[in-house]
């Protein structure tokens, strides 16, 4: 019996540490992107390219995703892009915000996501991909997926957050 007791408690022991030491659950920016989603510059310059592809080719509609006719909003171009590079997103600025690490914007890096607020300020509710150089690409109203300055213009005073992968 004292045998039986002493191994009930050496294995209750090992899995308490086991447990101890392993994460029980992730977090939601942790689990948007497992280790088999590493994100490197040259992910990040593919999918910047990826995008660059489809200017002039997209048609820009609030609300909808229909990869098959090419008509997004800026969220569904986003995640659209990004699942062609293999990252899956989810589809709303807002929840893609939640994604990733928050990088300040000075340490923007080529491929990370870029949030704004155009309606109320301090909601995010506009994403882009941003290319370097202070500019990001993105799917936009009556202008359709196009390179704009994050620093000045329309959007240097929108700016929220930015996001890595």
């Amino acid at each position: 019996m004292k045998k039986l007791v002493t191994a009930a408690l050496t294995i209750s022991t090992l899995f308490s540490a086991v447990s101890f030491i392993t994460p029980s659950s992730a977090s939601a920016s942790d689990s948007a992107f497992d280790s088999a989603q590493e994100f490197s510059a040259t992910s990040g310059r593919s999918i910047v390219n990826t995008a660059k592809s489809y200017q002039g080719k997209v048609t820009y509609k609030f609300g909808v995703r229909n990869p098959s006719r090419l008509i997004f909003d800026c969220s569904s171009f986003t995640q659209f892009v990004f699942k062609k590079n293999g990252i899956d997103l989810p589809w709303s600025s807002k929840a893609q915000a939640k994604r990733g690490k928050a990088v300040s914007k000075s340490k923007l890096s080529v491929g990370d996501l870029v949030m704004f607020s155009v309606d109320k300020p301090g909601k995010i509710d506009h994403v882009g991909i941003y290319i370097g150089n202070g500019k990001m690409i993105s799917n936009m109203p009556h202008k359709g997926v196009s390179i704009a300055s994050i620093n000045t213009g329309y959007w240097g005073s929108r700016y929220i957050t930015g996001r890595h992968f």
